[in-house]
């Protein structure tokens, strides 16, 4: 089995910082990306940052220059420092962990429980 779960999730004023973890813990034989999407009320669940195995990161134009992503493979855990906060991205933020369970197994996609982000103005 796998487990997700995410964490440091809060409540902020408006420009505030938060940092979440999200850490995939389990039968894992390899990990392929990992990624953060946010979930605002009344909208779609959005992708809001993403980092290849390697160095590679992309994020969405809304959140640049404000918002990090990083990850401890050795850890399996993936972190989101965000910054300057806006009330518009109150919303629950989800991990999403694309892995193998075993060498033979195909890709499948893993998400966490959620982790709950207020920002008031």
């Amino acid at each position: 089995q796998v487990q997700v779960a995410e964490s440091g999730g809060g409540s902020v004023q408006f420009g505030g910082s938060l940092r979440l973890s999200c850490a995939a813990s389990g039968n894992i034989f390899s990990i392929h990306g990992m990624d953060w999407y946010c979930h605002a009320p009344g909208k779609q669940r959005e992708l809001v940052a993403s980092i290849a195995t390697g160095v590679g990161t992309h994020y969405a134009d809304s959140v640049k220059g404000r918002i990090t992503i990083s990850r401890d493979n050795s850890n399996n855990e993936v972190y989101l420092q965000m910054n300057s906060l806006k009330p518009e991205e109150t919303g629950v933020y989800y991990c999403r962990v694309p892995l193998r369970r075993t060498a033979t197994m195909p890709i499948q996609q893993y998400w966490g429980q959620g982790t709950q982000v207020t920002v008031s103005s």
